[in-house]
């Protein structure tokens, strides 16, 4: 069964220090790479297209949330305007620029990608695949 699935992450967790902030900002920006809140929990949050692919959430040893560095997610975004678009409502969420819209060649001729950091300084990315 597991050879069906296309992927092999289960699921990515973040960290937030400000969990209800952190929740409106991937609400907004989520959406446009096709996902969706599909779990709440206290304190957690789960999104995905059809399972929890990607929870935010305070951490359980109830200790500060951190960033990790060279850590970054990435979503994949169905075409080159989502991209722009997931950029622009990150930003307009309180999120900040780490690297606007645009082909990356250094990671294949037809790559295209933004980078933002999150309200808790977490490096997420928005990619369409490369064909």
């Amino acid at each position: 069964m597991a050879d069906d699935i296309p992927s092999i992450v289960h699921h990515v967790s973040l960290g937030t220090n400000h969990f209800e902030r952190a929740t409106g900002f991937y609400d907004r920006v989520l959406p446009l790479v096709g996902a969706r809140k599909v779990m709440s929990l206290p304190g957690a949050a789960a999104y995905g297209k059809q399972f929890p692919e990607f929870w935010i959430q305070t951490p359980f040893d109830r200790e500060a949330a951190a960033t990790g560095n060279g850590t970054h997610v990435a979503f994949i975004a169905p075409s080159r305007e989502a991209v722009d678009a997931f950029h622009a409502a990150a930003l307009e969420a309180g999120g900040t620029d780490d690297g606007p819209p645009g082909p990356r060649p250094q990671y294949g001729p037809s790559y295209y990608c933004c980078y933002v950091r999150d309200l808790d300084g977490h490096k997420i990315e928005a990619a369409v695949i490369p064909v």
